[in-house]
């Protein structure tokens, strides 16, 4: 058997290395157009990273793992393609901010009636619309060759920084089918992949369109969770309860469970706010406005709370940021990773540019360039500085943001800073991650989403 991985990126890569590590004995090829991409798979520096994906890689790499340009020849030659490609919010024309923009989806299935001379199993990867497979067979069907290919859905339900581990020991593998003798038929054919590794009791099927629909619904109800638990965050705010003691109680009842109720700055990646706005335009589309709002007061609340954020440091600053400097720890949209997509470090920063804010940014993972790219300013921005330690970003301070939930921050020597910022010295922890009460022995002022002392008067 050969497999072939169109995109190689944050899903394609990993997944690919993990099947070519756990199945020595199926030749892997993932190809992208993006040949410095390629470049850097084949090299010693990866473009993902993530915890232990380096020896994954290295392991299975020019053994049947193998990562090139050559997209057309490794179609003709694979038996199962899986489709990774990006699929961002569409940013004109209809669907504009919402819907999924499907032409790198629609561009690999021509390249693939194009290129193949026997039926393959096309399998869908990428984050998609429900029903996408009907315009994947539609044009595989439009060819001339009379070939009777199938199209599988196998979402993936990844989370950065924990993608390697997510991979090896999955909660659950899912994979839709038509409900034809072909379509179980080639169901069965990539559950056996899976199956030399993941038990057979966790590999889920159902028919295609449920397996579609299930990645964005997967990634909504975990996104309304985020927001959920910060909507609560401003009340205890105001009440003087405690979110993460708030969190913790109701997280005790079986029926609700204690994960992704821990209240933040707000949520980004690649994929939460991509699938809920999808999930808008697709319920907007089949005519069902009441759903599409419900959902979209998800993105509503988590854009507030980023905006919240940043209006409580320029409140706490005495209503003004003009030309003080303002350390950033972390740009990444969460730890153990370097993807910044959607980032709620970017809407801060931003925000605080906007005011005419100094900004001193540390990330362990993330480059200067990404920053730049992210916040679109040049490199020699005045108004930017790209420090290469957390100390280096705070000395001279009014302020330390913490953005990213990265463990070294926990550890940071906070009497050393405390003496290199300006007084009175504020740490803004947007992760809830730090001990606010050992900070405010050293003379900080803290200020932590949905536990503000009440003592401290903000003008």
């Amino acid at each position: 058997m050969r497999i072939c991985c169109i995109g190689a990126g944050y899903v394609g890569g990993p997944t690919m290395a993990m099947i070519a590590d756990k199945c020595p004995h199926i030749r892997v090829d993932v190809v992208d157009l993006n040949a410095d991409r390629i470049a850097a798979w084949n090299s010693d520096e990866l473009p993902v990273y993530e915890p232990g994906l380096d020896e994954l890689v290295r392991e299975a790499r020019d053994r049947n793992l193998f990562f090139s340009t050559a997209v057309k020849e490794a179609i003709h030659a694979a038996d199962i393609i899986f489709v990774s490609v990006n699929t961002p919010t569409k940013s004109f024309g209809v669907g504009a901010n919402k819907a999924a923009d499907l032409r790198f989806v629609e561009s690999v299935a021509r390249t693939i009636a194009e290129v193949a001379e026997s039926p393959k199993i096309i399998v869908e990867k990428s984050t998609i619309p429900v029903r996408t497979a009907e315009a994947i067979h539609s044009i595989l069907a439009a060819d001339s060759k009379g070939l009777r290919h199938q199209v599988l859905s196998n979402p993936e339900f990844l989370a950065e920084g924990t993608a390697v581990k997510d991979l090896n020991n999955p909660d659950r593998i899912l994979i839709g089918g038509e409900q034809t003798e072909a379509g179980l038929a080639a169901v069965e054919t990539l559950v056996s992949v899976y199956a030399n590794w993941v038990p057979r009791d966790r590999i889920l099927t159902t028919n295609l369109w449920s397996s579609e629909l299930s990645k964005l619904v997967a990634n909504a109800f975990l996104a309304q969770r985020i927001s959920s638990i910060n909507s609560i965050s401003a009340l205890c705010e105001k009440t003087g309860a405690d979110v993460d003691e708030v969190a913790r109680a109701i997280g005790s009842d079986s029926r609700i469970g204690p994960k992704f109720l821990k209240a933040s700055v707000g949520f980004g990646g690649s994929c939460f706010q991509k699938d809920v706005l999808n999930l808008v335009y697709l319920c907007g589309h089949f005519g069902l406005p009441e759903v599409a709002a419900y959902w979209d007061q998800v993105i509503q609340m988590n854009d507030w709370q980023k905006r919240r954020f940043a209006e409580r440091i320029l409140r706490a600053l005495f209503n003004t940021v003009t030309g003080k400097r303002i350390a950033v720890l972390g740009f990444a949209f969460k730890k153990d990773t370097n993807d910044t997509r959607e980032s709620a470090a970017i809407y801060v920063c931003q925000d605080l540019l906007q005011e005419r804010a100094n900004l001193s940014i540390y990330d362990p993972k993330v480059g200067a360039a990404q920053i730049c790219k992210d916040l679109a300013i040049q490199a020699d921005n005045l108004n930017v500085e790209f420090a290469t330690s957390a100390q280096q970003a705070a000395a001279g301070a009014y302020a330390l943001l913490i953005l990213t939930e990265w463990d070294e921050f926990r550890e940071l020597d906070f009497e050393a800073i405390y003496k290199s910022m300006l007084k009175p010295a504020w740490i803004f922890d947007g992760r809830n991650v730090l001990d606010h009460a050992r900070l405010r022995e050293i003379g900080f002022k803290v200020y932590s989403i949905g536990k503000q002392a009440a003592h401290e008067v903000v003008i």
